[in-house]
Formats: structure tokens, sequence, C-alpha cells
């Protein structure tokens, strides 16, 4: 027979849960992010569910996510500009409609030069709203 606590956790467990849309928040590449399923909102513990904008004009700082992958749907927007690899020597364009694979520990940098924000879909293997962010300032001056 089951304890109590068991059949607490058990219940909470099998439950679905709803998060609420929220203000988003500027991360520290310079993306701005507005969490919807993580760790903090509904006790994930390996996912990250949420929408991902770069503002028109825009560029996120080279940084890498060392310990998650990171995958994306470009919902809105013109294009953007994905730079990757180790020297950034990689340049890409995504259009809305587009998926975005990053792989953990790849460097990277979004660029949007067009005069709309770009809106993302995003999920990743870190459940953290504050993810795993390794900025690289030693490779900002690459990307034009």
């Amino acid at each position: 027979m089951k304890n109590e606590a068991t059949q607490l956790k058990s219940a909470y467990a099998s439950t679905a849960k709803i998060v609420r849309g929220s203000e988003g928040y500027v991360a520290e590449q310079g993306s701005v992010y507005r969490s919807g399923v993580s760790a903090e909102s509904v006790g994930s513990n390996m996912l990250w569910l949420g929408m991902i904008s770069l503002p028109a004009g825009r560029r996120t700082r080279a940084h890498r996510h060392q310990g998650h992958e990171t995958a994306l749907l470009m919902t809105a927007g013109k294009e953007i500009e994905i730079w990757s690899g180790g020297e950034l020597e990689r340049c890409e364009k995504v259009r809305p409609g587009d998926y975005l694979f990053i792989p953990a520990g790849v460097p990277h940098v979004a660029v949007n030069r067009s005069t709309e924000n770009a809106e993302f879909l995003g999920a990743r293997n870190d459940p953290a709203a504050n993810e795993s962010v390794v900025l690289m300032p030693e490779l900002d001056a690459i990307v034009p």
C-alpha cells in the first residue's frame, strides 16, 4: 500500500499544468525570453519551452550553451542571420517557418538586420529559465 506522501506526489505529477503568458526579460546574450514551461513555472526536470524575440536591428552577443541543445521555430519576422562554428565562420539565413537546431557547446550569434522583430518558439533540454550561457566576448568583433 502506498503512503500518503507518495499518493500526493503521484497525483501532482499526473496533473497537467497551464502556464499563462508572461512578461519578457532580456537574457544575458541579448535576446528577449518569455518562459512558459520551466523548472520555475511547473517543476520541469528536463525541458524549457518558451518564446524568444530578437528585436529589429539587434544582435546577440557571441555565446554558447555549454550543457544543452536548443531547438527553435521561427514564427514571425523577415529573416535573421545565424553565425556559428568555432570562429563563427558559417552564416546561414533563417526565415519564418524554418527550424533551427543549436548543439550544445557551439558558439553562435544571431543578427536581425531587418526592421521587424524576429519571433521564435524555442525548446531546450535545460529546464532553468536562466539557461547555462557562456559569453564569448573574444568572438564578438568577428560578426559584422
